[in-house]
């Protein structure tokens, strides 16, 4: 990341108005000292700095802003954009809203390398993505984990010290890998990042953080389940062109996301029809995903029972699926939305009748909300059994459900808590504030 350990804001800044959004910008050069790519971070208000509680619910905002706010062609212009990840972000579907033709993401100091993420680096790796090793300042056995599964080396100048130069490029060197000297700050440490080889530059003695400020575009809550309702019932086209004409700045935010989609256009789009076809719903689906994700509230995921039962169900939902039909992910996917919905009447203190007369569920999903109909219903049911761990209860829903035994289901169970467990590992609960330049 940019920016001297020692130049530290001396108060807070001014709170930022929740009309507007903010996402600073640092470039970085070549050795001709031509503009190569941006740094993309996220800034709180207008002052150059940012605190920083949540590593995952930074990177989503500075994803959202650049994508649904500022706009990839205004913040990067034809430039690549660095990106900074933590575990979470990386290995979730929110990093493929970045075109991966535009973008490197920056792996955070703070990630941990073991065999799900080497797995997830090259997944990523393969599907086009370059991946970027952030604050290296020694040679390490991290550092030698890492190389085979990243494309570009951050070493942080200030921090790595001299007489360790020459051994930290060589070894990044000997790996085929680009290596960036970062927090260059004075003409000295210029000339020594040149003579040493650095390929790329970033620092105070360049520039410091350009701060971007544009009107928030804000999807209400509403509109949101709305668009997920829709989303889980594989709509048609001429659906979504409808339910999207009804909220005008998701409208917006859907345009800006097909130019960040680098998808060779000719011509511009003529219609929010043939926008729908070009982004797909699946992407869409990605997006609505970050616009939750992104709510300055991951804290609660950890902390409130409701949303611990909610994400536990719906696991287990599509775990049962698929074992209930083997060869149907779309079936696992709807029984995973079916059990989300199974709960939204307690998150807005409303009824499950309410819920489903208000809301466009799905019918397969509504029947087995209210009627506790067909497949869906039953297992909801065999969720409910589990839950409350009464072995009679889930017996009668095995009953039910003859390919489960109450062994199977009370494992489901608890390999659906387990995954919740590890989606919400490492989200913060009160964590001190940090600073970032």
């Amino acid at each position: 990341m940019p920016g001297p350990a020692d130049d530290q804001p001396t108060s807070d800044s001014k709170a930022a108005t929740p009309e507007y959004v903010y996402l600073g910008r640092q470039p970085i050069l070549d050795r001709s000292g031509v503009l190569n790519a941006f740094e993309l971070l996220f800034r709180s208000g207008t002052a150059n700095f940012a605190r920083i509680t949540d590593d995952a619910a930074a990177t989503a905002q500075v994803i959202e802003r650049l994508i649904g706010d500022i706009g990839l062609n205004t913040a990067l212009g034809d430039r690549t954009g660095y990106v900074n990840v933590d575990r979470t972000v990386l290995m979730s579907d929110i990093v493929r809203l970045l075109p991966r033709e535009r973008f490197v993401l920056e792996i955070l100091e703070t990630v941990t390398f073991d065999e799900a993420l080497c797995r997830r680096c090259n997944e990523l790796r393969r599907a086009g993505y370059r991946l970027a090793l952030d604050d290296v300042s020694r040679v390490s056995p991290r550092l030698f984990e890492f190389l085979p599964y990243v494309d570009i080396v951050k070493i942080d100048f200030l921090a790595c010290p001299r007489e360790h130069l020459a051994e930290l490029i060589d070894a990044v060197r000997q790996h085929g890998k680009v290596s960036i000297a970062e927090k260059v700050e004075t003409p000295e440490d210029h000339g020594a990042a040149m003579r040493a080889g650095f390929e790329l530059f970033q620092g105070y003695y360049f520039a410091k953080p350009q701060v971007l400020t544009s009107r928030r575009i804000k999807p209400s809550r509403d509109a949101l389940l709305r668009l997920l309702v829709l989303l889980g019932g594989e709509p048609e086209i001429v659906e979504l062109e409808a339910e999207l004409k009804r909220i005008p700045n998701l409208v917006i935010q859907l345009l800006m996301l097909l130019n960040s989609s680098a998808v060779g256009l000719s011509q511009a789009v003529s219609s929010l029809r043939e926008a729908i076809m070009l982004v797909g719903t699946r992407q869409i689906a990605r997006w609505a995903q970050l616009l939750l994700f992104a709510d300055e509230r991951l804290d609660a995921l950890r902390s409130d029972p409701l949303a611990q039962l909610c994400g536990t169900r719906a696991r287990f939902m599509e775990l049962a699926a698929g074992r209930l039909r083997p060869d149907d992910d779309r079936f696992a996917e709807t029984a995973f939305i079916a059990g989300v919905f199974s709960l939204v009447h307690v998150l807005f203190g409303s009824t499950i009748e309410d819920v489903v007369t208000t809301t466009p569920i799905h019918a397969d999903i509504r029947r087995a909300l209210l009627e506790r109909h067909g497949e869906l219903g039953l297992l909801l049911n065999a969720s409910e059994a589990a839950e409350s761990g009464e072995f009679n209860a889930i017996r009668a829903a095995c009953n039910e459900l003859p390919i489960f035994t109450p062994n199977d289901l009370t494992m489901l169970w608890l390999a659906a808590a387990a995954w919740y467990d590890d989606q919400v590992r490492g989200l913060p609960a009160h964590r001190p504030q940090r600073a970032s330049q």
